[in-house]
């Protein structure tokens, strides 16, 4: 844990919000087992990202997938892919990751509050 200190006003400058799994496939390209996936994150708008969740998830039980996604740190190249959300999980002891999903439907792009 970091001993720095977060403002209420820092976690609201983030954008955090749901969005719809349209499309997975494999990403063979990463150092790290991982998908290539593309978000609806409201409003039609897709965006793209990597993610390492090989380990629980297929590319077919990813499709229609909510996930909770920050979207306002700007694109990262990883690889040949341009990474444009981070969807968000919890790293388990065993190296996989649990994505971060609503229990019930959130329409796409509500944001986190």
């Amino acid at each position: 844990m970091s001993d720095t200190l977060s403002t209420w006003a820092d976690f609201e400058r983030l954008d955090i919000r749901i969005g719809t799994v349209v499309r997975a496939e494999a990403f063979p390209e990463a150092h790290k087992p991982a998908y290539r996936l593309w978000v609806d994150v409201g409003a039609g708008e897709i965006r793209q990202s990597s993610a390492q969740i090989t380990h629980l998830y297929s590319t077919e039980t990813l499709l229609g997938q909510q996930v909770v996604c920050v979207c306002g740190f700007g694109p990262k190249q990883i690889g040949p892919w341009l990474s444009e959300i981070l969807v968000t999980g919890f790293h388990c002891r065993d190296g996989s990751v649990v994505l971060c999903v609503p229990q019930g439907f959130v329409p796409n792009g509500t944001p986190l509050k």
